[in-house]
């Protein structure tokens, strides 16, 4: 009795030991998981720079001379530094640096000398994109020294003191307090030699550290995950909290009465243009937008399009995302805005003219290309084609089919033979009817029952999945190139592969694009974690499973492995021979609405070239592109 007693005993004690070495291998599986999920392809950790780097951000050559100046006060010091002129610098190499120091001057307006107008666009978009992450620049040191004029009242200094918050937001740490030198007062070399004392005395403070003939940084490797949650902190709120609390607001009550002008409601109120204008958007009138996209940048610099570019052949860098109205009909819990637009279930605002907004959204996006000038890779042919844009992802945010007068803007737009990729949201079924010709019109299905679209989507609408069917019949009529959009989240959808196919036949759509949900950091309004951001070998087997209850109808013809992204095409339309035409003659496209008579699909498609195709060695990327492979640092969940 005795013997089988123990015998018990070490049984249960060896079952409950390997338990907890499976729980403790799924814990730091999961840890490696979060680690790595943005950059999979960089497992090895950026060696680190072996010189300081003093950056000089100069417009008649103050800032310059100073840095000159420290430079050799430094070199002098035993203290190796590397003068840049940070045209020049990629500053997504940041990253690999210890030590930065920078010297920077504040010009018109109180933006950036044009010299270091990339890189301050870079630190002011790294900043706030939840993406990048707040430990990017956890192993760098920095100290920023301003030069400026007080007469220019609030923007004295206004880089400098810009350029210190944001290397903080990204993790770096202050070696000394931001000096600052007013030209007004004639004494900047006074400060500046102060200052630069200051900075000596802390640069040998940090010892073995420093950048000498001596010494060499060393890469340090993390063995600790940190147990902080990657939650997002900022004055962005949520616009059913907004209602009364702006003090601007309050400050123009009386010329704006319950927020109308002469009589009309603003939909972009003075909080919510704040808001979006913090993210990048530029505001067109009262409620219209434009930004310029990151794949737009990418392809300016050669390096690489966005999945349209891959599925559809579009140019990225000709391509400008808009949309003529802000506002929406949901609230859904992936939405990457953290619903910073306002929500409505019709159009009860002012009205803009559509030839204004096409007007001025080009105008905006040219003038945003054109700041691209000088940026590392960026070459003058294709600014000169990016000045020219060829197509509208009329997808930006919000729902652009609200806007009364979406034909009148199509009209104009495809008159200067620019292309159409509308976005809507399933909830206007009588808009979609009524879409004149659009080169390619989408759906987002983001769910296939009633009960996780209400959850995922949280429509307005009581009747929305009546509406959603609708708009999926509205789609099928359609002549043109038609889209199920369809956005994966792990934990909602992802195993709902029989209820999306049983949607197939009502819109009986040409494509299905499938990818995995972007994640956008954690807010009041959204609970998502990197635990619900599926991988692309999560979308590959989807797609996969989706085509194969398409019974033929649907093959797997297209991915973007970059973008975690996959195309369903119909096989009887778009593969002739073996070959795969999911691409665009847009030229054909245009002459075709030209004449004002019926066209379908099938009169403007193009062969896929074989980079594109699924399964190919390329993933989807061009390969006249250069491959460039970022590092993502994001605090890590517990």
């Amino acid at each position: 009795m005795v013997l089988s007693h123990l015998r018990d005993r070490y049984t249960l004690l060896a079952v409950l030991s390997a338990s907890a070495a499976v729980f403790l291998l799924y814990k730091s599986l999961q840890r490696r998981r979060c680690r790595c999920l943005y950059a999979p392809c960089c497992r090895e950790p950026a060696a680190a720079s072996k010189r300081g780097k003093i950056f000089f951000l100069s417009e008649t050559g103050t800032s310059k001379a100073l840095a000159n100046r420290l430079h050799e006060l430094l070199t002098a010091e035993n203290l190796l530094f590397d003068l840049v002129d940070p045209k020049g610098f990629e500053p997504e190499d940041l990253c690999k640096e210890k030590l930065v120091l920078m010297v920077a001057s504040t010009w018109e307006d109180g933006g950036p000398p044009q010299n270091g107008s990339f890189m301050v666009n870079w630190l002011t978009e790294s900043a706030d994109d939840f993406r990048v992450g707040a430990l990017l620049l956890k192993d760098c040191k920095y100290a920023v020294f301003g030069v400026g004029s007080r007469s220019y009242g609030s923007t004295y200094n206004a880089v400098a003191r810009g350029v210190s918050v944001k290397l903080q937001k990204l993790g770096a740490s202050e070696l000394i307090g931001l000096g600052e030198g007013d030209v007004d007062k004639g004494n900047v070399d006074e400060v500046f030699d102060q200052w630069g004392k200051k900075l000596i005395a802390a640069l040998k403070g940090i010892g073995d550290s420093l950048p000498s003939e001596n010494n060499d940084f060393e890469s340090e490797s993390e063995d600790e995950f940190s147990e902080e949650d990657n939650v997002v902190e900022d004055d962005i709120v949520d616009l059913e909290d907004i209602a009364g609390k702006d003090p601007l607001i309050r400050s123009t009550a009386e010329a704006k009465a319950n927020g109308k002008v002469n009589g009309e409601k603003e939909m972009v109120t003075p909080l919510v243009r704040r808001n979006l204008e913090k993210q990048g958007y530029k505001i067109i009138g009262s409620h219209s937008g434009v930004k310029l996209c990151r794949w737009t940048k990418s392809q300016l610099r050669g390096r690489g399009g966005c999945y349209k570019h891959s599925f559809y052949g579009i140019e990225s860098h000709r391509c400008m995302e808009a949309t003529p109205s802000l506002a929406c009909a949901n609230k859904c819990v992936f939405c990457w805005r953290h619903h910073t637009n306002p929500v409505g279930k019709s159009w009860q605002w002012k009205m803009d003219d559509p030839l204004v907004i096409v007007d001025t959204a080009i105008n905006l996006h040219t003038k945003m290309i054109r700041g691209m000038k000088g940026v590392p890779g960026v070459n003058a042919e294709r600014l000169a084609e990016g000045l020219s844009p060829r197509h509208c992802a009329l997808s930006l945010v919000g729902e652009p089919i609200m806007y009364p007068e979406i034909n009148s803007l199509v009209d104009e737009l495809h008159r200067r033979r620019i292309s159409t990729f509308l976005v809507t949201n399933a909830q206007f079924p009588e808009k979609i009817k009524s879409l004149k010709p659009i080169t390619q019109l989408y759906v987002s299905v983001d769910a296939g029952t009633k009960d996780s679209l209400k959850a995922i989507d949280r429509p307005l609408f009581s009747d929305f999945w009546e509406r959603f069917v609708d708009s999926l019949k509205a789609l099928r009529e359609k002549q043109q190139r038609t889209v199920y959009r369809l956005t994966l989240v792990k934990g909602w959808n992802t195993e709902d592969v029989d209820a999306y196919s049983s949607l197939f036949d009502i819109g009986n759509p040409d494509f299905i694009e499938i990818k995995g949900v972007t994640y956008c950091g954690s807010s009041a309004t959204s609970k998502l974690t990197m635990e619900n951001v599926p991988w692309h070998s999560d979308v590959k087997d989807f797609s996969e499973a989706l085509a194969q209850k398409s019974n033929g109808t649907y093959e797997v013809a297209c991915e973007h492995a970059h973008s975690c992204c996959v195309l369903l095409a119909k096989v009887d339309k778009f593969k002739i021979n073996g070959q795969w035409h999911t691409w665009i003659d847009y030229d054909k496209f245009h002459d075709l609405v030209a004449t004002g008579e019926r066209f379908s699909s099938e009169d403007y498609m193009a062969p896929t070239p074989s980079w594109a195709v699924y399964g190919a060695q390329e993933g989807g990327f061009d390969p006249q592109q250069s491959r460039y492979r970022k590092e993502r640092h994001h605090k890590q969940s517990s």
